[in-house]
């Protein structure tokens, strides 16, 4: 059990969040009239330290954390990080409403024996009780999530070599639903109540996350992300692949890349995108949903947000989870709006400091 992991609210801490191309690292702190950015900070991962969503090289990335450590805060030294992938599991589970923490989490340890496929030695498991199930009161909803302890032990060994202390290790796709709570103001007033869906698409990964009224309902992750964009650069342009991330950055490529590169990927793009709603439709019984929140580095990239509302029909927005919240006088907001978008799994983690939840 990941006791001295997965614990509830402590002190202020940093959200990192480790992914293939970069680590974003977020720091909040709380005032009269809500949240503040103290800091926030990106660095390159040098290529193929992580691979599908897993630390290769364990060095590199603490190299790589460590100069966040020196460009961030130095009033944090914790941190929140997160796993994703698929070593990482969540089920709702039902329970015996009458059980207390310590029974429920004996009980919980011989449930995962038969839900998990993989050996209870090889993992690290958490729960969280969430509310009595409506249609047996007796019961109780309990989520559970698991994920390999190799993984787990990976990223707080990076973030040791980093000189941050891991308090807390999330799931990614919860960070992303936490951290929509920020961009609600966004969104028309009526988006309180409704069906509120947020895809975080990364550079090699696509979190999938619905939340309706406020309560995340559902998640999946999709290996796919905007390095196919970046390869398609590559492959067209004789770029290396620094060039071309730099080039889709700086949208410095020929006129024509937007028939050759940039129209193939959006349909790429959408059919992922419509995939994973049809998916989410199909499991929820649900008949639509309501409003799209983009967030993560592809965001970024041309016209992905038109193309989202025409294609789905569908209220759609790039997310800014600092869009109401007060920035110190140090942070400049023209160069954070351009990069706020993808540090929206950053910000969920960094929200763990304010939170009760376990996940």
């Amino acid at each position: 059990m990941l006791d001295n992991l997965w614990k509830k609210k402590t002190t202020m801490m940093v959200g990192i969040d480790i992914g293939s191309h970069a680590v974003k690292a977020v720091l909040l702190s709380q005032g009269n009239e809500g949240y503040i950015l103290e800091d926030y900070a990106i660095e390159p991962m040098v290529r193929g330290s992580i691979v599908d969503r897993e630390i290769q090289d364990i060095e590199a990335v603490g190299s790589v954390i460590a100069k966040i450590r020196q460009n961030i805060s130095m009033k944090a030294k914790e941190a929140a990080t997160a796993v994703s992938g698929q070593t990482v599991i969540t089920k709702i589970i039902y329970m015996d409403v009458a059980l207390s923490e310590e029974e429920l989490a004996s009980q919980i340890e011989i449930e995962a024996d038969s839900l998990i496929p993989y050996s209870l030695d090889e993992v690290s498991l958490d729960f969280e009780t969430l509310d009595v199930n409506e249609s047996d009161p007796s019961k109780v909803n309990v989520l559970l999530s698991a994920a390999r302890t190799e993984s787990v032990e990976a990223r707080v060994a990076a973030l040791e070599a980093g000189d941050f202390h891991t308090k807390v290790i999330d799931v990614e796709s919860y960070a992303v639903s936490r951290s929509h709570e920020l961009c609600m103001s966004q969104l028309p007033d009526d988006a309180v109540d409704k069906t509120v869906a947020i895809v975080d698409i990364g550079a090699t990964m696509t979190l999938f996350s619905v939340t309706k009224a406020g309560k995340h309902i559902y998640s999946r992750d999709q290996m796919f992300g905007g390095e196919q964009y970046t390869r398609s650069i590559v492959s067209y342009y004789n770029k290396s692949f620094e060039e071309a991330e730099a080039a889709k950055i700086s949208n410095d490529l020929p006129p024509n890349y937007t028939f050759e590169v940039l129209a193939p990927f959006h349909t790429v793009l959408m059919q992922q995108i419509r995939r994973a709603i049809q998916m989410f439709l199909t499991s929820s019984g649900a008949s639509k949903i309501d409003y799209l929140l983009v967030s993560g580095g592809t965001a970024s990239i041309e016209g992905v947000e038109k193309l989202l509302a025409d294609e789905l029909g569908v209220h759609t927005v790039i997310a800014n989870p600092f869009n109401d919240m007060t920035l110190l006088k140090s942070i400049n907001e023209e160069e954070l709006a351009k990069v706020a978008p993808q540090l929206t799994v950053a910000t969920g983690l960094a929200l763990r400091s304010f939170t009760p939840w376990h996940i």
